[in-house]
């Protein structure tokens, strides 16, 4: 017998009949004698709707009455897969951020989690009660509702799943597991058995979209071992549960996989990923002196805006130097509006934007061990004249900048280049 939390995101939740899908999936867990909690997001699109709700009434919303509007979507799916599952057999009842308490900090609208009382919850599920979670809310100190931020709801699973130390958390998506890129342009994409969560974080970081960089960070701390698959399956396939997704474990666990399994022996890179929500902005002829930097970023950081690559170039004799980076293309307006405002503190000669980009990466603990990497990768791209733009490394990634129109085809060329294709 195992504690399994499952998660079910929005498009799992999307209407009475896919929560019936859902619900068949629940009861076959708990009737295999686990103990299940089930944490459910919104409604797929309901919290986009109930986000214009809330800028239609005030443009300036208080962030506390705004989390009130918005968690509302995951109350309601709560409530429905409970009564779902009551409705075919099942022992179930829901568990408000409130009721249990998930506890989080007083940021409204961006809520950090900092404790779960588990007594109750554990005590229900270990006389065979199904709970039924909402994702993405929480509790302040001061007795207010919060909410986690967009993608919160797999951080409410991961949480949850370290507080009653369970034996894992399901993430059921609408894919099928963690794949070496995206099949929707590599159609020889492979399906990862095992990946690390250093190597989940890196590709979650830079355009993944599986799971989100919270919700790893957060498995990777707390040692809680996660695992992708799919809740869509034809009428007279297997159970989702019984077809194997991806698990997102450990350094130490995966050796101990491959060590078992030949067939498993770890790739030098693990996949390829791309994002094309990045935006570049350059500035030009920037003081190439102490502070000159902060006066970039401090505004944006103050302004909450994420900045990703950053390259500072070699000043010139003339004391001066350029620096480019990116930052998501929804910021764009945002960013140029506030170094424009900056100008005369940075002492910028010319900013120049460019939204038409895209970042191509390439993750891999094999890198930790292994030269040439980024060369190969350098010459894969120079082969079918993809022009490079920009270049970052960390010790397990290495993340280029190109032009947008050509991101399929590099994602393809790196693909094949790193003998990632099925066979």
């Amino acid at each position: 017998m195992a504690r399994i939390v499952m998660k079910f995101g929005g498009t799992s939740m999307a209407g009475t009949e896919r929560i019936r899908r859902v619900a068949q999936i629940v009861k076959r867990q708990a009737e295999g004698g686990h103990e299940v909690a089930v944490v459910v997001s919104a409604m797929a699109g309901e919290t986009d709707r109930l986000v214009q709700f809330c800028r239609e009434a005030n443009p300036l919303f208080d962030p506390a009455e705004y989390d009130v509007v918005v968690a509302s979507g995951e109350q309601v799916t709560s409530g429905l897969l409970a009564m779902t599952l009551q409705a075919i057999g099942a022992k179930a009842r829901s568990w408000m951020g409130w009721q249990l308490p998930l506890r989080t900090d007083l940021s409204h609208s961006k809520a950090r989690i900092g404790s779960i009382v588990q007594d109750n919850l554990i005590a229900s599920m270990q006389a065979g009660q199904i709970a039924v979670i909402p994702g993405f809310q929480g509790m302040t100190d001061e007795g207010r509702l919060s909410t986690l931020g967009r993608g919160g709801s797999d951080t409410s699973a991961v949480a949850v799943a370290a507080a009653i130390k369970a034996d894992r958390c399901d993430i059921y998506t609408d894919v099928d597991g963690v794949y070496t890129t995206d099949p929707r342009i590599v159609s020889r994409a492979q399906k990862l058995k095992m990946v690390t969560y250093e190597e989940m974080l890196e590709l979650a970081s830079v355009g993944a979209k599986v799971l989100q960089t919270r919700s790893v960070g957060l498995a990777m701390k707390e040692g809680v071992r996660v695992q992708v698959l799919s809740s869509f399956v034809e009428d007279g396939a297997p159970p989702a549960d019984s077809l194997p997704g991806t698990m997102i474990v450990s350094d130490e666990e995966l050796a101990a996989a491959q060590d078992k399994d030949p067939s498993m022996e770890r790739q030098l890179i693990t996949g390829i990923a791309h994002d094309k929500n990045e935006a570049k902005i350059t500035l030009t002829r920037v003081p190439d002196e102490p502070g000159a930097v902060a006066r970039i970023f401090g505004p944006l950081a103050d302004a909450n805006i994420n900045v990703d690559m950053i390259v500072q170039n070699v000043g010139r004799d003339r004391g001066e130097t350029d620096v480019t980076f990116t930052a998501p293309r929804s910021d764009l307006v945002r960013c140029t509006e506030i170094l424009e405002n900056q100008r005369e503190a940075i002492g910028y000669n010319r900013m120049i934007t460019d939204s038409r980009i895209a970042k191509i990466s390439v993750v891999g603990v094999g890198m930790r061990s292994h030269a040439g990497i980024a060369a190969d990768m350098f010459k894969a791209l120079s082969d079918r004249k993809i022009n490079i733009q920009a270049i970052t490394t960390s010790e397990i990634k290495v993340s280029v900048l190109i032009d947008e129109d050509e991101t399929e085809l590099a994602v393809r060329v790196l693909h094949t280049a790193y003998g990632l294709d099925a066979d």
